[in-house]
């Protein structure tokens, strides 16, 4: 069944040249010859601030650009994350967006009395496609993957998205053909909307 799927690059480099981004154009130009409806959001591109208070992650996204992916969001059934591992976590401008893209409500809202929470993306399923220097196995079972499964557990699944799986590519200098074969894995999860 088509699904409409939205791709985030959080690479921070926005000369569109990393491994992370030929990753995520692969999944997308798979999953549309497949009937998909794919829009990706290119964080790097993207023009916001750092928010630096409670005040201001309570209030409403300002950022057109924030605007536009929030909307972007919405409209999708499943969201698909590629990015690198830095420094054993997330790059900060990825954190960054996802911090303004939960802001003012879009993502969780507090109920009556704020001891819960509102889960506003209900009904959205999730696929985290992380590279690094190490070898997958070793970030799984030695770091327990740790910072995956904080953005896991912490923000998507927090804001109700579900189910959330993820694709640890490891070794990615190792050689050209081990890049190539994740390629091709990546563009078949595409094909599935998976």
């Amino acid at each position: 069944m088509p699904r409409n799927i939205a791709v985030i690059l959080g690479h921070p480099d926005p000369a569109g040249t990393t491994y992370c981004a030929a990753l995520a154009e692969r999944y997308a130009r798979a999953a549309e010859k497949a009937g998909h409806a794919v829009k990706l959001i290119d964080v790097a591109k993207l023009d916001f601030p750092i928010l630096r208070s409670a005040a201001e992650f309570a209030a409403p996204a300002t950022s057109p650009d924030i605007k536009a992916a929030q909307a972007t969001i919405a409209w999708a059934d499943h969201l698909v994350f590629v990015y690198p591992l830095w420094l054993g976590a997330l790059p900060a401008l990825l954190k960054a967006f996802l911090e303004q893209i939960c802001r003012g409500g879009f993502a969780v809202a507090p109920e009556a009395g704020g001891m819960k929470w509102a889960q506003k993306l209900k009904g959205k399923s999730a696929r985290i496609v992380v590279t690094m220097g190490m070898p997958a196995v070793a970030y799984r079972w030695f770091f327990r993957a740790h910072s995956l499964k904080s953005f896991e557990r912490n923000i998507l699944r927090f804001a109700g998205i579900g189910p959330v799986r993820d694709t640890i590519i490891g070794m990615v200098e190792r050689s050209p053909d081990h890049r190539r074969r994740w390629l091709e894995r990546v563009a078949a999860l595409g094909r599935k909307g998976a």
